[in-house]
Formats: structure tokens, C-alpha cells, sequence
């Protein structure tokens, strides 16, 4: 029973003060009590331990507090109001809030990097008289005082003891409890983290052959456009090389037929062009007939006798003109010979 008796009383503060159970009738909900129980060492007396009990309502100190300080033995109590918080953060010439910042560091032992050193006076202290207790904050190696309060003895320090340690065990048992409750969810975070971790491998493998597999679609899609490509520059190729071949062989007709042409011109200079030609055939068909001509007058001379031998004329055939048609054979005149010729004969 001894044992239970903290949990009981812890669930019936908790239960007086929870949100839940808000007075009814119209009344205000009374402030949430606070308490805090540090273990501080005395400048005076360093072997010596002390347990400092410090009870506020609100969310801080700047609204007054209460102070139980114990050695195991002795214990005095005193009480800190809300003007001479004010009071002190004037004299120190400090914000309200920062001031009950620092004294809440110092009086409950909150973690922070300033360091601070508490003082007793008279030390050691009296069983029935009443001390003053000291705060100061040091820093970097300077210290100021932040406040003082006056306690008196407590004429039953046992149960001033006892108190203090129901709420030891009080506040073990809920840390206890939270520790639980944070094992638990901690468990808890831990299956979901498992969860969550083979969910991201399982994904992780997915993702990778996902990956791979686009990877080789990608390669086979980019080497059937490289193939289209170099297909479609072979064709562009053979295009170009068909199309310069083509003008290739259009320029050698053109520089053939401009070769002929102007063979032909040096053709028709030089002939008379094609019109001239067709009389010259024509001319040329009487000649057997001037021929069978000659022939006769020479068989005639040859009757003559031989002691008379002259000079044989030679027959000449007129040229065409090479403008023009020239003369018929019915056109041609007949071979008139010198009268000498004449007479030599006869």
C-alpha cells in the first residue's frame, strides 16, 4: 500500500487539475500548481548538499513562488511575490521576462550553459533562525546577484521532509510512466520504421528494374533512330551522287551539242552550208557528156597527121558558184579552139 500510495495521490492532482474537470457555475479555473526539487551546493559549505523545493502557479515565476529549503534535518520556508520580482528586475535594470527567464534557470536547474552559485547566510545555519538565501549568475567568470529571499524555520521539518519526498516519488513514478509510454512508441516507431525501410528497398528494387528496363527500351529505340538515320543518310547520299551524276551528263551533252553545233557552223563556212550542196550533185552528172566530148575531138586529132604536133588544150570544167546552182549541161557552150588550131588541121 505504501508503495501505491504516490500513484494515488499523483491521479487525484492530476485529476483536481486537468482540463477535463473545468469548474462549473460560472466559476474561474484555478492556475495549474507547479513544483520543482533541485539538489544545490552552498559556496560556503561545497561538502554540504541541500534540496531546494520551488512551488509557482502560471508558466513561470514572474506571478511569485514558494521555497522549501532542506538538509535532511532542518528545513526552512519562505515566499517570493510578484512585486518583488518586478522590483528586483528594475534594480537590475532587466526585462521582466528575461529576468524570470534567468531566475527559473536558477531556481529549478533547467539546462543551461550559465552557471549559478547559491549563498546561505549566516552559514551554517541556525535550527530556529532564519536565513537568507542568495542567487547570482556567473558568467565568464563575472557573477551578479539576481535576488535573495529571506527563509524562516520550519517547526516540523519532517513533514516538510516527508513532502518533499512524496514528490520525489511522484515525479518518479511519472517519469517512469513517460518512459514507458515513450518505450512503447519508440517500439512503435521502430516496427514503422522496419515497415518503412523494406517498403523503401522493396521500391528501391522496383525503381531499378524499372530503370533498367527503360534504360534498354531507350537503347533500343536510340539504336533503331541511328539506323534510321544512317539509312536516311545513305539515301541523301545516293540522291546527291544521282543528282550530280545527271548534271554531270547534262553538262557533257550540252558541251557536245554545243561541240557539234559549232562543227557544223565550221561546216557550213567552209561548204556553203547544206542548201549549196544538193547543186553541186546536179552539176557534177554532166561530165560524161563533156567527157564523151573531149574524147571525140581527141580521136579527131589523133586522125591528124604526125608531122603536125601542137599543144593539147586542156579542157576545163567550170566551177559552180559556191552561192548558187551553176548551169546545166544544155547550158554549157561548146569548145571553140584558136583559128590556128583551125588551120593547122585542115
Amino acid at each position: 500500500m505504501q508503495q501505491r500510495l504516490p500513484v494515488q495521490l499523483l491521479t487525484v492532482r492530476t485529476t483536481a487539475f486537468s482540463p477535463q474537470n473545468k469548474p462549473r457555475d460560472g466559476l474561474c479555473e484555478a492556475p495549474v500548481m507547479h513544483t520543482s526539487v533541485r539538489e544545490i551546493h552552498v559556496s560556503s559549505q561545497p561538502d554540504s548538499a541541500y534540496f531546494l523545493r520551488v512551488d509557482w502557479r502560471g508558466r513561470g515565476l514572474g506571478s511569485g513562488f514558494h521555497l522549501l529549503l532542506t538538509d535532511g534535518q532542518d528545513a526552512w520556508r519562505g515566499e517570493v511575490s510578484e512585486a518583488v520580482v518586478c522590483a528586483e528586475a528594475e534594480e537590475l535594470e532587466m526585462q521582466t521576462e528575461r529576468y524570470v527567464q534567468n531566475l527559473q534557470q536558477a531556481l529549478t536547474g533547467t539546462e543551461s550553459s550559465v552557471s549559478y552559485s547559491f549563498t546561505l547566510t549566516p552559514s551554517p545555519p541556525n535550527h530556529s533562525s532564519t536565513v537568507t538565501l542568495a542567487y547570482e549568475k556567473v558568467q565568464k567568470d563575472i557573477s551578479f546577484r539576481l535576488g535573495s529571499v529571506s527563509l524562516k524555520s520550519v517547526p516540523e521539518p519532517t513533514e516538510a521532509v516527508r513532502e518533499l519526498l512524496v514528490h520525489s516519488l511522484q515525479r518518479g513514478n511519472t517519469l517512469e510512466h513517460q518512459n514507458q509510454d515513450l518505450e512503447e512508441e519508440n517500439q512503435r516507431l521502430r516496427r514503422e520504421q522496419q515497415r518503412i525501410t523494406a517498403e523503401l528497398k522493396r521500391y528501391t528494387g522496383g525503381k531499378e528494374t524499372l530503370e533498367a528496363e527503360l534504360y534498354s527500351r531507350f537503347v533500343l529505340v536510340l539504336n533503331e533512330k541511328k539506323a534510321k538515320i544512317r539509312s536516311l543518310q545513305e539515301t541523301v547520299t545516293q540522291l546527291q551522287e544521282t543528282r550530280s551524276s545527271k548534271g554531270r551528263k547534262q553538262k557533257d551533252s550540252a558541251k557536245s551539242d554545243r561541240t557539234a553545233g559549232g562543227q557544223e557552223e565550221e561546216a557550213e563556212d567552209e561548204y556553203g552550208g547544206s542548201t549549196d550542196e544538193e547543186p553541186e550533185e546536179v552539176q557534177t552528172t554532166p561530165a560524161p557528156t563533156v567527157q564523151s566530148r573531149e574524147s571525140s575531138t581527141a580521136e579527131s586529132i589523133g586522125r591528124q597527121p604526125e608531122g603536125h604536133h601542137g599543144r593539147r588544150p586542156q579542157s576545163q570544167t567550170p566551177l559552180s558558184s559556191p552561192r548558187g546552182p551553176g548551169p546545166g549541161p544544155a547550158d554549157l557552150p561548146e569548145k571553140e579552139y584558136p583559128l590556128e588550131w583551125e588551120n593547122q588541121t585542115s
